[in-house]
């Protein structure tokens, strides 16, 4: 029963390299070892296929999916382990996939390593993977963090060359569609894709595994949420607006949702960190395909989307440690949508606006960086727009201070 499992599996992931493959991005330095490469993020973004072909390249492998209820009952690790020999030929290289379905595999996967394989795993839960592998690999292993398509990596999708107006059509269409994989390469159904996605993560990735008695609030949490990225929320708000229970409910139930990868938090900028932990956070979404395909459509238009774009853009380099990603608010309520911080500086403040054409938007928007300027001793201001790729000098009163105007599609391209 198991070696049969495992002779569709390899069936399986050898017709897969045979397909069409984007190449994506990622840091070199991170193949640089012989430490534990870990592959997360969303499901359906692509890690199985991108950590096959990163495997492929270092030799041949062994290959299990644990997300096969048929290895559910599965006990012995160690039949496990001969049937791989046995069908790949004593692989040096194992490749585990979605290793958090299987029990205690940190254990295993510990040692996997002490016997000498050279591993490769994937997972799509953040918190599962990190509390483990902090717990258990401390210092073997490395991170490697994989959304859905980036810009440049859609684009490459697309197969051509693309200049002046052309890409900034690919940016709203991208903005529209988001980055999964599958609906972009081969056709599928975009709504319809993402819709069964969404619905197959919240169940088996949370209501499952989290053992939730009541998934009606949790399914309203992700709606409103989808229909308000790049929105401040608290908790109290969350709970008095969906169906919960409580502060605590929402605050739990939001929780999974981001180790889920579905949603990811970003802070209010406070040099006070009590006061920086109590204040209102904005919500943003992984990848505008879920947003697009199940919530309401923003009255804002794409603007809230493109914001959306940059969130994820720095939330990546956030992930990989390049940096700290906030907003900031002032005390007359204005607003700086993103404040890039790296060590103990702040070194740069973006704000998003499709358009900054109308007078009064345009105003805002200096405004806001002037005075978060001044606030933060910050002097890398940047307005990310659709088209405009010019830099001016401002002026707000006694405030100074020379801004940047950068179209959004070259940001997107030159953010990795």
């Amino acid at each position: 029963m198991l070696r049969d499992v495992l002779l569709l599996q390899k069936r399986e992931i050898e017709q897969r390299l045979r397909e069409r493959y984007v190449e994506r991005e990622f840091h070199p330095r991170k193949l640089a070892h012989d430490l534990i490469k870990v592959v997360i993020g969303p499901r359906r973004a692509g890690k199985s296929f991108f950590a096959a072909h990163l495997v492929q390249g270092l030799g041949p492998f062994g290959y299990v999916n644990f997300d096969d209820e048929r290895l559910e009952a599965l006990g012995d690790y160690d039949e496990l382990v001969v049937a791989l020999d046995a069908l790949y030929g004593k692989p040096k290289h194992l490749l585990l996939d979605e290793v958090q379905n299987l029990p205690r595999w940190e254990l295993f996967v510990n040692r996997l390593q002490r016997q000498g394989y050279r591993l490769t795993i994937t997972g799509s839960n953040a918190h599962l993977l990190s509390s483990e592998l902090a717990t258990h690999l401390t210092g073997r292993h490395v991170q490697i963090v994989l959304f859905p398509f980036s810009f440049p990596e859609y684009l490459r999708s697309e197969e051509r060359e693309l200049t002046g107006p052309e890409t900034v059509e690919a940016l709203r269409r991208y903005a529209e569609l988001g980055g999964y994989p599958e609906p972009l390469l081969k056709g599928v159904n975009h709504r319809e894709y993402v819709a069964t996605l969404l619905r197959a993560t919240l169940y088996k990735d949370i209501v499952v595994r989290h053992r939730i008695r009541s998934p009606q609030g949790l399914e309203d949490l992700a709606t409103y949420l989808m229909s308000n990225v790049a929105q401040e929320y608290s908790y109290s708000t969350l709970a008095q607006l969906t169906r919960l229970r409580s502060v605590h409910t929402a605050e739990k139930y939001l929780r999974h949702l981001e180790e889920a990868f579905l949603f990811f938090s970003v802070r209010r900028f406070s040099f006070k960190v009590r006061e920086q932990s109590r204040a209102n956070r904005k919500v943003y979404c992984t990848d505008n395909g879920l947003v697009t395909a199940t919530s309401f459509r923003f009255s804002s238009g794409l603007g809230r989307l493109y914001e959306n774009l940059v969130a994820i853009a720095l939330h990546r380099q956030q992930l990989d440690g390049r940096l700290e990603c906030y907003f900031w608010r002032g005390p007359q309520h204005e607003e700086v949508d993103f404040v890039v911080k790296q060590g103990l500086r702040v070194t740069q403040l973006l704000q998003v606006c499709a358009n900054v054409e109308d007078p009064k938007t345009r105003e805002r928007e200096v405004r806001a960086l002037l005075k978060a300027s001044a606030a933060l001793k910050c002097t890398e201001l940047v307005v990310l727009t659709e088209t405009e790729d010019r830099e001016e000098d401002a002026s707000w009163f006694a405030l100074r201070g020379r801004i940047r105007f950068v179209p959004l599609w070259k940001w997107l391209s030159e953010a990795r």
